[in-house]
């Protein structure tokens, strides 16, 4: 399961897909923006003064606003960054804020301190939280702020700090985070017989494991299997966050076997465990908007109602960090990271054509190099129980502050999960090697521990773990 926080979650919708969507918007605001008067000051910010002056009734406003998002979809990457910078000047007058601080700080009693202060509240809000907040009266104008936001970040990512980017960012994340109130969204479960467009979407958005074909995708919503998404009021056709779960006996620990389309199809009323094998945020501009604790959570729910026999709910979830932090720690001298029974075992293991390991660290970096290693007995039977002692270590003990280093490690203790299990050969992908030796956890939910598991971690940094984790994480050296 990816962490929906990590910034390496980018997903794009296909194509196809998104050309649709845009010309149906771009149809509409046409169509609505030919209402608008042409100025002889057509320019950008012309436009916004326009919008702020609201000039006409409720129809004028809208079209004004429909007109201003067309414009700005008209516009070539750089366009847009002026477009954001334009939007970003449309700021609090200082006179006017410096005239209401003075007033607050000159009043006499508690009545008129409590009117200059909501008179200073009034002045503080700029311009462009008005310009903002019109968006949402055209449709699909929520959908449109959101893909504002996500260029916004981009921009922002890629160029030199600008102060007002940072302003306009600010008030966007802040109306974002509002609107988007877990309280506001729907749950609802996506199956095959859900619309093209929606399967379509799902296809595009998967970010943890690639869905490669219609049958994959028919595979993965079967009976045993499960797809929730929260979706918005303003937003009904687009998810914002998706899980994947499948309904199997035991704790899965092959996400290859998981997702294998030849395998038999199981009662779902036989079944003892939920399995959360993917999750993946649909929505660049909502980056920071946590939806993926209260997903978990109201699912767990939905299945404990509708199936009684289900009373293991886990991920299987991949570990990203782990072979980064693994081939850093591999090329320091660091004597005390393998046993010298470890170290003996790789430099038997080791290959034969290579020149002879000096230590157990180069043995294990010489396997690793070598895909076949985990075809291989030998070096297979040298290399798990030290991959898995480190791994532990690294999930358990390796920290940035008081949280786990690795990002999915962090997202699940965050939400209440404690650290059950650690898989060999768990995802043989490319992916799978490259990132984690292979290796995927099982992070464990108690409904009954959540919180308090969710409380340790949050306030102590304690990460919860199964007594067999633990004491791997604890091996001596």
């Amino acid at each position: 399961m990816s962490d929906v926080t990590a910034p390496a979650i980018l997903p794009v919708s296909s194509p196809g897909l998104f050309d649709r969507a845009i010309r149906r918007i771009t149809t509409a605001w046409r169509d609505m923006a030919a209402g608008v008067a042409r100025d002889e000051d057509d320019s950008i910010a012309a436009q916004m003064r326009a919008c702020l002056a609201g000039r006409g009734g409720e129809v004028s406003a809208r079209n004004r606003a429909a007109k201003l998002a067309q414009t700005y979809l008209t516009l070539d990457a750089a366009g847009r960054t002026e477009f954001l910078r334009t939007l970003a000047g449309f700021d609090s007058d200082p006179e006017a804020v410096g005239v209401a601080y003075e007033a607050v700080r000159a009043a006499a009693d508690r009545a008129a301190r409590a009117t200059a202060k909501a008179e200073l509240r009034r002045v503080l809000e700029p311009p462009r939280l008005r310009l903002l907040t019109q968006f949402t009266t055209i449709p699909d104008g929520v959908k449109f702020l959101v893909d504002l936001n996500a260029f916004m970040l981009t921009a922002r990512r890629g160029g030199k700090p600008d102060a007002m980017l940072a302003a306009l960012g600010s008030d966007l994340r802040s109306l974002l985070a509002s609107w988007f109130d877990v309280g506001f969204l729907e749950l609802r479960r996506i199956d095959w017989s859900s619309s093209a467009a929606l399967l379509e979407k799902l296809v595009g958005y998967e970010a943890v494991h690639e869905i490669r074909s219609w049958r994959d995708l028919k595979n993965r919503l079967d009976s045993d299997r499960r797809c929730y998404a929260f979706f918005h009021p303003r937003m009904p056709d687009e998810p914002l966050i998706f899980v994947e779960v499948a309904l199997v006996n035991g704790l899965a620990g092959s996400v290859q076997k998981l997702l294998d389309q030849k395998a038999p199809v199981l009662d779902p009323k036989t079944t003892d465990t939920a399995i959360f094998y993917s999750i993946s945020n649909c929505q660049r501009g909502l980056a920071g908007i946590s939806f993926g604790n209260f997903l978990i959570k109201r699912v767990v729910d939905v299945l404990s109602a509708e199936f009684r026999g289900i009373k293991t709910f886990a991920t299987l979830s991949p570990i990203p960090g782990f072979r980064r932090w693994l081939d850093a720690r591999l090329g320091e001298s660091d004597g005390n990271l393998l046993s010298e029974e470890e170290s003996s075992a790789l430099r038997t293991a080791a290959p034969a054509d290579l020149p002879a390991a000096s230590d157990g660290r180069a043995a294990l970096m010489a396997i690793l190099a070598r895909r076949a290693w985990s075809r291989d007995p030998v070096m297979l039977r040298a290399v798990e129980p030290v991959l898995i002692r480190l791994c532990a270590r690294y999930l358990l003990a390796e920290s940035r502050g008081k949280r786990a280093l690795d990002p999915v490690a962090h997202f699940h203790l965050s939400n209440g999960a404690r650290v059950e299990r650690v898989n060999m050969l768990a995802d043989t992908s490319d992916k799978g090697f490259k990132e984690s030796a292979s290796l995927m956890v099982n992070y464990l939910y108690d409904p009954a521990k959540i919180e308090s598991y969710h409380e340790e971690y949050a306030g102590e940094g304690r990460r919860n773990a199964s007594t067999i984790v633990r004491k791997l994480s604890r091996g001596s050296n």
